[in-house]
């Protein structure tokens, strides 16, 4: 246990999250095991106090925040393999095993966890938010990769939401209600997971574009033209000038709006992936397209990719905050949401920007701004909810993988109703009576009459 100063901060509070909530937790407890998990629940449980699964502190909606104080029980301590089934392509883990750690350990065995969200995300985090990442239009995302849960409930009881196998009928789908759930309805400590055949090549290429437009057009076309690409990122201009600026690559690239494409699978299939992406691109006005020269350059250039968020943090201004956002919409739609919220954000003056994993119709935004000037976190704000409510006009989603958290439980309502939205508070009410796990996110504690 501890109730050091700093420890609860770090706990409660993230710079690089959209909101932060009011309050810190009293006390951060470090279980190290399922038991240990369950017997703090008990105890929370008795006296009635919130608990707030921690793992990796990497979400961007105050996800893991404490707006209730109470207890965060941090899995630092629990991030181990438990068990590896090489013939089964299956491995179960512990919620605080970070996803790249997890990759490295099993490399040797020819199999890898293609779900990639951030660098830091670890597993616990990942199933909560129902996380995606680069590879999400070829592999999916999270809930895609699930097989079973350890799920410790609100009064300490443990269990386990189906066995192993793939492929079942057997009862409800408990694994599914879990993945997404961001710790509402119970606290996931063990998780079996799909593991995939690492392809036997990977090519990475970078086409760059006049307008945002015409790389949006181009994701939107590939997709819907059945083009087996791992990813298709896209980052536009301003985004492009961060990691010329953060200098990660060995190299300056053009800051212009760009689609990053990963390429795998076998050599032929590489290759034919390759000539039709290239003929694809040159019809929608590609100004360049070019390959990394060898493995490490494609590696550094990825990485550039992955760390985006944390390299526009490294080039801020004291005083200045990032808001980083992600909204969801049927592919079709992605060239007009991707134009208008452009011209929306070069509009503000601030240093904003748009990338995200087009592939999947999911696009984020971030900005750089002054939190402790009214008018222009007004500007922002406006900028950010106009950008949510075009999405859902369009029928797409507030949020494609950071979840709801704080930041969205307004734009959730609008999103499904409150119809959608009571049969969720009666499910977390039928696990949860007393509403102690991770109270306040995705939606608002109702008295009924």
């Amino acid at each position: 246990m501890s109730t050091d100063e700093d420890d609860l901060q770090r706990h409660g509070f993230s710079e690089w999250s959209s909101v932060n909530a009011d309050r810190l937790p009293v006390a951060i407890a470090y279980p190290n095991n399922t038991e240990d998990v369950s017997k703090i629940a008990q105890v929370c449980h008795k006296y009635r106090m919130p608990m707030v699964p921690y793992s990796g502190g990497s979400s961007l909606e105050a996800n893991f925040s404490a707006p209730h104080g109470g207890l965060t029980i941090d899995f630092a301590s629990m991030n181990k393999i438990l068990e590896l089934h090489e013939s089964d392509m299956d491995v179960v883990v512990q919620p605080s095993i970070q996803w790249m750690d997890l990759n490295e350990k099993i490399k040797d065995s020819g199999l890898f966890f293609p779900v990639d969200p951030g660098p830091s995300a670890m597993i616990g985090g990942m199933v909560g938010t129902n996380c995606s990442g680069t590879n999400a239009v070829r592999y999916g995302t999270m809930k895609d990769w699930v097989i079973n849960l350890t799920v410790v409930l609100a009064d300490g009881r443990i269990i386990k939401t189906r066995r192993r196998p793939r492929k079942t009928s057997a009862g409800y789908n408990l694994t599914g209600l879990f993945v997404g759930s961001e710790g509402t309805l119970g606290i996931v400590t063990e998780a079996t997971l799909k593991l995939a055949p690492i392809p036997e090549q990977t090519r990475v290429g970078v086409v760059t574009f006049p307008t945002v437009r015409d790389a949006a057009s181009t994701a939107m076309q590939l997709i819907r033209q059945g083009i087996l690409v791992q990813c298709v990122e896209i980052l536009d201009e301003v985004q492009m000038d961060v990691i010329n600026r953060a200098g990660g690559t060995g190299r300056t690239w053009k800051t212009l709006p760009t689609l990053f494409f990963k390429f795998s699978g076998t050599k032929a299939g590489v290759a034919d992936s390759i000539n039709l992406t290239t003929k694809l691109s040159k019809r929608n006005n590609a100004s360049s397209f070019e390959f990394a020269r060898d493995e490490r350059e494609a590696h550094d250039l990825w990485s550039a990719r992955k760390q985006s968020l944390w390299s526009m943090l490294s080039l801020r201004e004291k005083g200045s905050e990032v808001w980083s956002t992600d909204v969801s919409v049927p592919i079709s739609r992605l060239p007009d949401i991707i134009e208008i919220s452009k011209k929306e954000l070069d509009n503000l003056g601030l240093f904003a920007s748009i990338l995200g994993h087009i592939g999947d119709g999911n696009f984020h935004a971030s900005i750089l701004y002054d939190r402790s000037d009214p008018k222009e976190l007004e500007r922002v704000e406006k900028v950010v909810y106009d950008m949510v409510d075009r999405a859902l006009e369009m029928e797409g989603s507030c949020t494609g993988e950071h979840g709801v958290g704080l930041g969205k439980k307004g734009s959730l309502k609008k999103e499904l109703g409150p119809d959608t939205i009571d049969v969720m508070r009666s499910i977390k009410q039928s696990l949860d009576p007393h509403w102690l796990l991770n109270p306040g996110k995705i939606f608002d504690y109702e008295r009924r009459a």
